[in-house]
């Protein structure tokens, strides 16, 4: 189960939480230190640049880790962490594809993160978005890693939030 890390929560690996989100606080930086050697980000909430700058305040390698930028803006990034393209925050089969590939690079113990679900429930049908991380989730699990899905629980219904909770190991309050 989650357990507090000097304010921060932590997972045991394979575990997978529906996390809610600190309003003010980058969710990234609700993390464990120990996160930051292995980790995989989807984001749709900051750059590869700023992601890179908040694992550097944090004083951790920013090669260890590894971004799907979510945006539909072009974006160019030529820093230590790896990226994969961006994808559109509407092509939930983009964001897939990318994760597939990048979950080749996580290992035990390693952190996969989705730093915004309300984004993608924003452009997407909550059915696929559902479907998504049904597929994502298990994955996850099976690779040993901890996975930590944000929300911003306010701007979600209860029944949306029931629905998704129904896929994760454990939530956690991170606000």
């Amino acid at each position: 189960m989650p357990r507090s890390d000097s304010g921060r929560f932590s997972l045991d690996p394979g575990e997978q939480a529906l996390v809610a989100s600190p309003s003010m606080e980058p969710p990234l930086a609700t993390l464990p230190d120990g996160a930051f050697e292995n980790l995989l980000v989807v984001s749709a909430t900051a750059s590869p640049r700023k992601i890179e700058s908040l694992v550097e305040r944090r004083g951790r390698d920013p090669s260890a880790v590894g971004v799907i930028p979510i945006t539909g803006s072009p974006s160019e990034y030529d820093g230590r962490l790896w990226t994969t393209d961006p994808v559109g925050p509407s092509d939930l089969t983009g964001i897939s594809m990318r994760l597939s590939r990048a979950l080749e690079y996580v290992s035990r113990g390693g952190w996969v993160v989705f730093d915004s679900l309300n984004v993608l429930l924003m452009y997407g049908r909550e059915d696929a978005v559902y479907r998504l991380l049904d597929s994502v989730v298990p994955i996850v699990r099976d690779r040993d890693a901890c996975g930590a899905y944000f929300v911003v629980r306010q701007a979600i219904t209860d029944e949306t939030e029931a629905r998704f909770r129904g896929l994760f190991d454990a939530a956690v309050d991170a606000e």
